[in-house]
């Protein structure tokens, strides 16, 4: 990977999405992909509800949200090139459930366990608009198993040609966080 050339290329898209020249409206996309996150949930409750009850009328229901979901899924993943459909789907389902267990931690008075959920969810998330914006590949994130110095790390020269190493999910984070607020009406 090229990581100077990825990188700019990712800068390039930040700079055009803030432009205006991207006609995403990635507001409205954020309010969509909530609305893809809940109907995960109620897919995954009706799904445990058929399994107590034996009501058959609970998979008609079950089929009926997974179709809504699947064509709104569809406004936000464009490149359903391998596995990237089932990953965006899985991305968005587990910063769903991390938020909420998070959300229950914190009632529960345990801010630092609800933290670090919050966080997780967070990633996840990013990881999700990172792919459907086109910000990232996952053939570019090492496995820790392939190179466990390298994984989830990128290095760039930096101007004055120091070479500076940084967390892949993170530096992710703040650019796809840049975009997003770029963005808002």
């Amino acid at each position: 990977m090229d990581n100077q050339k990825d990188f700019s290329q990712i800068i390039q898209k930040i700079q055009e999405l803030k432009s205006g020249k991207n006609p995403l409206d990635l507001s409205s996309k954020e309010d969509l992909a909530i609305g893809i996150m809940n109907l995960i949930s109620i897919e995954e409750h009706v799904f445990f509800t058929y399994n107590k009850t034996g009501d058959k009328k609970y998979l008609d229901i079950l089929n009926q949200t997974r179709e809504a979901r699947k064509n709104l899924l569809k406004e936000i993943v464009k490149d359903s090139q391998g596995e990237v459909w089932c990953i965006s789907k899985h991305l968005l389902a587990a910063s769903m459930r991390l938020m909420e267990v998070g959300t229950k931690k914190l009632s529960e008075g345990d801010k630092n366990k609800a933290q670090e959920l919050f966080d997780k969810s967070y990633t996840f998330w990013n990881i999700f608009w990172g792919l459907n914006l086109g910000l990232i590949n996952v053939k570019d994130i090492k496995n820790k198993d392939e190179d466990p110095q390298e994984a989830e790390s990128v290095t760039l020269q930096t101007e004055n040609k120091k070479e500076k190493k940084f967390n892949v999910f993170s530096k992710l984070g703040e650019m796809i966080q840049q975009v997003l607020d770029c963005c808002k009406e």
